[in-house]
């Protein structure tokens, strides 16, 4: 039997950073700060379905927790004069006081924009969720979304697969399409990989993309 890794825990400090920036050596603390980082993932998870969210990022400095969601669509969770911005920090807020914790750090939300969405994982796995719950043939889905991804200059090569009672079928099956190069074993490869739902009246379908965008070198790392 073969071991999957993730491909992102895999690169975790050759090419990716971790996505909660912490350190602390109280068990206590660290137990309450993996508890607060996991509900407001969840939260924003469940709000933020529909507004295109790439990633979200937790840092921790003295007395300040500073949240980033970085998303192809700003201005949809902005809103007009930033009130969308202000209502989600105090739903925010809202969350980590219902976990009562022993420390209260001051709350910044960072909303970050992704500048090319069909490089990123994520963002292309929603867009498929997107297409699926429409109703739309599961394999034309598929195609034009991988056509969209290797349209774009910086990416080499792009998978996704769909598993479910794919076209309402009475039995679960997986179906994939694959263009270009996916090189999961090489540590130096670029690879976004995401998971998405997309929620159906007669089930879930499982949806997953890897996007290799090539290899990444010290020398450029470094520049």
């Amino acid at each position: 039997m073969t071991h999957q890794a993730h491909p992102y825990s895999h690169r975790l400090g050759i090419l990716r950073d971790w996505k909660s920036r912490w350190f602390t050596n109280d068990p206590k603390q660290y137990r309450e700060f993996m508890k607060c980082d996991t509900a407001i993932r969840e939260y924003l998870t469940k709000r933020l379905r529909g507004f295109y969210v790439a990633d979200v990022i937790v840092e921790r400095n003295a007395g300040v927790l500073r949240v980033v969601v970085q998303t192809s669509r700003p201005g949809l969770i902005i809103g007009r004069s930033g009130e969308g911005a202000k209502q989600l920090k105090a739903d925010i807020q809202k969350q980590i006081n219902k976990l009562g914790l022993s420390e209260n750090p001051e709350l910044k939300v960072d909303i970050e924009e992704v500048r090319s969405p069909e490089s990123n994982a994520a963002i292309v796995g929603y867009m498929v969720a997107e297409g699926l719950e429409k109703r739309m043939p599961f394999r034309r889905v598929l195609k034009q979304t991988v056509e969209k991804v290797m349209a774009n200059r910086d990416v080499l090569g792009v998978r996704v697969s769909v598993a479910g009672r794919l076209g309402g079928a009475e039995m679960a099956r997986t179906e994939q399409i694959k263009k270009g190069r996916i090189p999961l074993q090489t540590f130096r490869a670029d690879i976004d990989y995401a998971r998405e739902k997309a929620y159906l009246p007669y089930g879930v379908i499982g949806i997953k993309v890897w996007i290799y965008k090539g290899d990444i070198f010290d020398d450029k790392k470094s520049k």
